[in-house]
């Protein structure tokens, strides 16, 4: 009865299986997004070349480096209202481990 001294329950192997369903989706997801939105800004639809150019490099690097910055501060301020609410539900996890 962990319950009973402020611990949480283990999840049950589909429990885990289920999180673990979910975890690979969203982070599936939010690879699609990231190409999606990344392609669109930085590579034009009539290609001139089978490789990226410098212009067309420089501009996926930052995109990506912008779409993660900004995954990583929407997760936090998330985490941090939930926390707030008394529904923190567990520590670290997530996509990046935190």
């Amino acid at each position: 009865m962990s319950f009973l001294f402020g611990q949480r329950p283990q999840p049950s192997s589909a429990e885990k299986i289920a999180a673990a369903e979910a975890e690979i989706e969203m982070v599936s997801n939010m690879f699609n997004q990231l190409v999606d939105t990344c392609t669109k800004k930085c590579i034009p639809p009539q290609y001139r070349e089978a490789d990226l150019n410098k212009g067309e490099s420089v501009c996926l690097d930052r995109c990506v480096a912008k779409f993660f910055e900004v995954n990583v501060k929407v997760s936090e301020k998330m985490q941090g209202e939930a926390a707030q609410k008394g529904g923190a539900g567990g520590a670290g996890g997530g996509m990046f481990g935190q």
